[in-house]
């Protein structure tokens, strides 16, 4: 049982080994099927892990000969174990589809610098959902901020090169101020690894009130920029509508949510409850998740471009998960994860959908996608059954995430903020169901389109059909979901 210990370090070493080989590889099909074998090896190997970790409970796992605190370590829990699941689900499903589409994107002979960024990028991931050392997550995070922009600006247009570097400029102000937050624990505690910091500040955090003020505020303002919390999302709807579908797939289902898992080890892992309890953090976080929430949606009704309206619904989502932590409840960090679970596999099959319809149409506008229900049928229906989760529809992970969070709003006994969810799921309402509405029954102006015309072959919808599939599975075993979640905090 020692080798399934050492599983998410063997995951994290796949990735990058397997992406080194890809420029050395003259055949595309050869690198584009390494890249889905290398996903398909970490999902099998994670899960794995997880079932050991629900049977036998949560380890450390040393990397190198020292102990901790010297030595780098991974903590492997049932929420990092749940996070890389779905991680390598979503990568394994988005390089599925990207085998059929990439050429649409980006030139040939730049399809094996694309799948090392690619895998680089879901590695770094996977190490900051895993290390239980500060400074070892920070390396991951500046490795990942590399490899997320390469991946935006891979297509080479004018329009992807300044989405690139403004998202390369507002990464790296984030990381800054992650640093200087490590910096600051370090200097108060004398170590970088998680569980000592949280030891030494237990016992000397009345000693510095305004660190501890001011490093919270670094790691927010930082990660928040990083996951494009609201109104430190400014970055987000350029990046992920120039980029190629695959990579607006990626970066918005699994990149933003990386740091997400990050502030929530810092605030309950690092800190702990009796620090964060005594600061301002989660009043302004519930602040900002209910903004993000709301103006997220409200600039989506105002764009024309499909690809821009999901990135803003991103920014929206985004609120919701902060607006979970923000609640400060045991519930509000469940339903945190669990709507990153869920928003993940929705919003990669929003993503790939409205790639294939603009591959096919090659339209970008709202205005010209009407009567598109009649050429590309299958298509559409995925994405309006997709929206129907964002919009809150029964039986789906966005219902069950605001039905939670409407009832621990009522269990803190802040009743407005039931208004807020209720606000936002209209608004979702009000800029996603026309785009499948006027798609599908806009009759007089799609007369001339011929049926199924554009629509794409099974084996290229089966990505997209799966990842849908996944989202019914998230919402309707929704309770052994929660439960494992409440589990693993305990």
């Amino acid at each position: 049982m020692t080798i399934i210990k050492s599983f998410p370090l063997i995951g994290v070493l796949i990735l990058y080994l397997i992406a080194f080989i890809m420029p050395l590889i003259k055949k595309n099909s050869l690198v584009k099927f390494l890249s889905v074998i290398s996903f398909s090896t970490c999902l099998i190997l994670f899960i794995t892990c997880l079932r050991y970790v629900i049977y036998n409970g949560s380890y450390f796992y040393k990397i190198g000969h020292f102990d901790a605190p010297y030595g780098i370590e991974f903590k492997i829990g049932i929420i990092e174990c749940v996070i890389a699941v779905l991680f390598a689900f979503i990568s394994l499903m988005v390089s599925w589809y990207s085998c059929y589409s990439i050429e649409h994107d980006i030139d040939e002979r730049k399809i094996p610098l694309y799948y090392l960024l690619i895998n680089i990028l879901v590695g770094s991931l996977l190490g900051i959902v895993f290390s239980n050392d500060m400074f070892n997550v920070y390396v991951f995070i500046e490795i990942g901020n590399l490899a997320s922009c390469g991946i935006v600006v891979v297509k080479g247009k004018k329009e992807n090169i300044k989405a690139g570097l403004k998202y390369l400029i507002m990464s790296c102000l984030g990381s800054g101020l992650v640093l200087m937050g490590i910096a600051f624990l370090y200097s108060m505690t004398g170590h970088l690894n998680m569980t000592y910091i949280h030891e030494s500040l237990i016992k000397s955090y009345m000693n510095y009130p305004q660190a501890i003020i001011i490093t919270l505020g670094l790691f927010t303002v930082g990660l928040g920029v990083k996951s494009a919390l609201f109104p430190l999302h400014t970055w987000l709807p350029d990046a992920h509508s120039s980029a190629p579908t695959s990579s607006s797939a990626i970066l918005s289902s699994l990149v933003l949510k990386a740091y997400v898992i990050f502030l929530l080890k810092i605030l309950y892992r690092v800190m702990g409850k009796e620090i964060i309890f005594n600061t301002p953090i989660l009043n302004i976080l519930l602040i900002l998740g209910s903004l993000g929430m709301i103006m997220g949606s409200i600039l989506a009704m105002f764009q024309k471009d499909l690809k821009r309206i999901i990135a803003y619904s991103s920014v929206a989502q985004i609120g919701y998960i902060y607006f979970a932590i923000g609640l400060g409840t045991e519930l509000g960090v469940v339903m945190c994860i669990y709507h990153i679970i869920g928003h993940a596999v929705t919003k990669s099959a929003l993503f790939l959908c409205s790639g294939s319809i603009i591959e096919k149409t090659c339209q970008k506008e709202i205005t010209n996608l009407i009567g598109v229900g009649k050429e590309m049928p299958y298509t559409l229906a995925l994405f309006f059954i997709s929206s129907l989760s964002l919009v809150g529809i029964p039986l789906l992970p966005g219902f069950v995430s605001k039905w939670y969070l409407a009832i621990d709003s009522i269990g803190v006994n802040k009743l407005l903020l039931i208004i807020i969810i209720l606000a936002s799921s209209l608004l979702n309402a009000v800029y996603y169901l026309p785009i499948s509405i006027n798609g599908f029954f806009d009759e007089e102006n799609s007369g001339g389109k011929i049926y199924k015309s554009k629509e794409k072959t099974i084996k290229e919808l089966m990505p997209i059909a799966i990842l849908v599939i996944a989202m019914f599975y998230v919402g309707i075993n929704s309770e052994g979901i929660i439960n494992l979640i409440k589990t693993a905090l305990a």
